[in-house]
């Protein structure tokens, strides 16, 4: 549910009340469409420390690789059935430069408790880490998967890739560019993409356009300064490994207009070029940051839509 279907439901225009959700977005729409993790925190954080955890177990900080930043939290629906179950990967966002999966319970949480194991994961950061690590991340996770799925009853044939943000655009080049995929292939049920960075070639031509600061923070640190290189990097530009599972792009409505633009080019490339029909949605009411903090908080603007997502794929 929305945050305007809330205000519809449980306000009316005789004086009625409005519910918090509905406050909340006029905030989120007066604010416009900015980066402010301040502004996101002082509406979501008293709500996110009283979030639900009931039916939901969790193992932390379990190591995927060597690195230190190689870790996952695992969440579990309480009830679990002996069955094996679908799972979510998740891949935080932060920037490529920032971000902790801490930061993510609420997700976790969420999806646990509609009966899907989630694992939130760290990935290695820039600028000790550039491209392609983010991508290499995702793929040992998917191999942590399938190689514990009998220790942690998980379905290796119904593993889902998420991310949001630079997470998302780590997912997006695990899954698209078929060097990074496993010698024995990458099998997964589906993909969902949340605000990513897909091309840093248009970012950076874009930059005066799009209000991208100089020099960039975060593209720079993840992708380098030889400008030349960008386009050796660039998603949109690579595709070679068009999905075979379902994909489901989004970018909210009050996004970054980069963010925008490039959940859109993603799209029309996969459609034009490759044949592919991927899902595009718009998460109405939410700016870049605030669209994940909502999840878990009893608005479903982003949370509804995926998990509408996972269900047709099996979840």
């Amino acid at each position: 549910m929305t945050m305007r279907q809330w205000f519809k439901k449980n306000s009316n225009g005789e004086g009625g009340r409005v519910t918090d959700e509905a406050v909340r977005e006029r905030r989120i729409r007066a604010h416009g469409a900015v980066l402010d993790l301040n502004f996101a925190q002082s509406m979501y954080k008293p709500l996110l420390e009283n979030q639900r955890r009931d039916g939901v177990d969790v193992v932390r900080d379990i190591a995927y690789g060597s690195d230190a930043r190689h870790r996952l939290d695992l969440y579990r629906p309480s009830n679990a059935r002996a069955a094996p179950s679908a799972v979510m990967v998740f891949a935080p966002g932060g920037g490529f430069i920032r971000g902790d999966k801490g930061e993510r319970e609420n997700v976790g949480q969420y999806f646990a408790r509609q009966g899907i194991v989630v694992v939130v994961a760290n990935y290695r950061l820039a600028p000790a880490h550039v491209w392609p690590a983010g991508a290499e991340d995702v793929i040992a996770l998917y191999r942590w998967v399938r190689k514990h799925a009998g220790k942690y009853a998980l379905d290796p044939a119904r593993i889902i890739l998420a991310g949001e943000s630079a997470g998302a655009a780590h997912v997006a080049t695990a899954t698209l560019i078929r060097r990074f995929h496993p010698a024995e292939g990458l099998s997964i049920a589906g993909t969902v993409l949340i605000s990513g960075v897909y091309n840093p070639v248009l970012e950076k031509l874009a930059r005066e356009q799009f209000g991208v600061a100089t020099p960039d923070p975060r593209n720079e640190a993840y992708f380098g300064s030889d400008f030349d290189s960008y386009q050796s990097m660039s998603t949109i530009a690579l595709i070679d490994a068009p999905p075979t599972a379902p994909l489901l792009i989004t970018y909210s409505e009050l996004d970054l207009l980069q963010m925008q633009v490039q959940a859109c080019e993603l799209f029309a490339r996969l459609v034009t070029d490759h044949g592919f029909k991927p899902q595009l949605r718009v998460i109405r009411g939410h700016n870049h940051i605030t669209q994940t903090y909502a999840v878990n908080t009893g608005d479903e603007s982003l949370s509804g839509p995926v998990l509408e997502f996972l269900r047709a794929c099996g979840a």
